[in-house]
């Protein structure tokens, strides 16, 4: 699923979200608004990891919407 589509549909998108990453919690994915970056920063904040363990999450997440056909 390409980032474009995931921030158009964030909405439905913000559930798997949180599924995956649960400690986000709906305030963080209302101020997220779809911007990857703010993601990632969520990410690093929540679960104290390294930009790039965080980069690697979302691309994983990511690559897994995609192989379900959410794209």
């Amino acid at each position: 699923m390409n980032w474009d589509r995931i921030e158009g549909n964030w909405r439905q998108v913000a559930g798997s979200v949180k599924a995956r990453w649960g400690k986000l919690t709906d305030d963080h994915l209302a101020v997220i608004e779809g911007k990857r970056e703010r993601l990632l920063g969520r990410i690093q904040e929540a679960y104290g990891v390294s930009a790039e363990e965080a980069e690697k999450q979302l691309s994983d997440w990511q690559r897994f919407q995609h192989s379900k056909g959410l794209d």
